[in-house]
């Protein structure tokens, strides 16, 4: 493995320590947003601490636990239906695979491409989110990483699987 696959790996890594710490982040918000919610129910309306954003929260968390752990997981949890390959031959098995991983790599860009043009719009609009107000500018460029590193991942993983199909008899 080269250095810069190694680089890439360890960037994923990280970005699925990220994509953990984002779902504990939207199971702590979701809990307090609960118990806030009752609390104040509770005691008719004297104890109020419910905040504004919690769903908002939840919704950009959830876009980043699963963008940034994709890149990790793209070649680790491929659902294979054993009852159409099994009769295939190591080639064919390993075709299917590189089509499957240049698919990502092509689904990856284009959303990469979208995020990169949604970036620029935002930032020169200003537009923000409806509660917290965040820029949006931000959470594309946060996502447009997501998207990217997937694009990168996918596109070495597509090499390699053209590297074993050229490997493989016919």
């Amino acid at each position: 493995m080269s250095g810069f696959a190694r680089l890439v790996d360890a960037i994923c890594r990280g970005m699925l320590w990220i994509s953990a710490m984002m779902l504990t982040a939207m199971m702590l918000v979701v809990l307090a947003d609960v118990i806030t919610r009752a609390l104040f129910r509770l005691t008719d309306g004297s104890f109020d601490l419910t905040f504004n954003g919690g769903i908002e929260l939840v919704r950009f968390a959830l876009l980043f636990a699963i963008l940034y752990a994709l890149p990790w997981c793209v070649d680790r949890s491929q659902v294979v239906v054993d009852l159409f390959t099994e009769n295939l031959s190591d080639r064919s098995k390993a075709v299917l695979d590189t089509l499957c991983f240049a698919g990502y790599t092509l689904l990856a860009l284009g959303m990469s491409i979208r995020f990169w043009h949604a970036v620029e719009s935002s930032h020169l609009s200003g537009e923000t989110t409806q509660d917290l107000m965040f820029p949006m500018s931000y959470i594309f460029v946060t996502t447009l990483i997501g998207t990217a590193m997937l694009a990168l991942r996918s596109l070495m993983l597509t090499g390699s699987q053209i590297g074993k199909v050229m490997e493989c008899k016919a």
